[in-house]
């Protein structure tokens, strides 16, 4: 998939009149990319659309407009991009209140090796944490994610024969998801 480039990005202005359009756009594209795994995890899978709007808001929150500032932001969010037969995705984990983000996120710790995509009956996924969101001791409520598939994966999860199951396989969560075919075919996208 397409890096974003700094052509690709809207001044402040010109992204201010365009914004309930876009957004609209990607809250609906969001909620087809959207997958609950059980009541505390939820994935959202990124595409070049889903970062681009992250750019630019983030742009627009802090009133970036100098360049340097702008490409480093632009670098930085490119690394949510997939690759080449790879889906990436933003893994949150949901805390309704402050008293509770502690003991939650202690349960969780080794969550980064504990999710995967499980297609058909042969194939694991294993999903790779970006670095510097968990330690030994500690993981944070929101991590970045890739599942990087061989070529003989892609051609199955674009093939819709076997079923994609998204797993979380921690000793203290243990749940996982079919994917519908609406969501295969959405992240089908990702890996052609």
């Amino acid at each position: 998939m397409q890096k974003i480039s700094l052509d690709d990005v809207r001044s402040n202005a010109v992204y201010e009149r365009e914004r309930a359009a876009f957004r609209q756009k990607i809250i609906a594209l969001k909620r087809r990319r959207r997958l609950a795994v059980g009541g505390r995890i939820s994935l959202v899978f990124e595409n070049r659309d889903t970062v681009l709007f992250q750019i630019q808001e983030m742009m627009r929150v802090e009133g970036l407009t100098d360049l340097d500032s702008i490409r480093a932001e632009v670098e930085a969010y490119n690394e949510l991009i997939p690759g080449d037969r790879e889906l990436s995705a933003t893994l949150f984990i949901e805390l309704l209140d402050a008293a509770e983000v502690e003991p939650v996120l202690n349960k969780l710790v080794g969550i980064h090796q504990c999710v995967a995509l499980r297609l058909g009956e042969r194939h694991v996924i294993k999903a790779q944490f970006a670095p510097g969101t968990m330690t030994e001791e500690k993981v944070s409520a929101v991590h970045y994610l890739k599942f990087p598939f061989t070529p003989e994966q892609v051609k199955l999860f674009c093939a819709g024969t076997e079923p994609v199951w998204l797993v979380v396989d921690h000793p203290n969560y243990r749940h996982q998801l079919l994917l519908s075919p609406e969501v295969r075919q959405e992240l089908a996208g990702d890996l052609a």
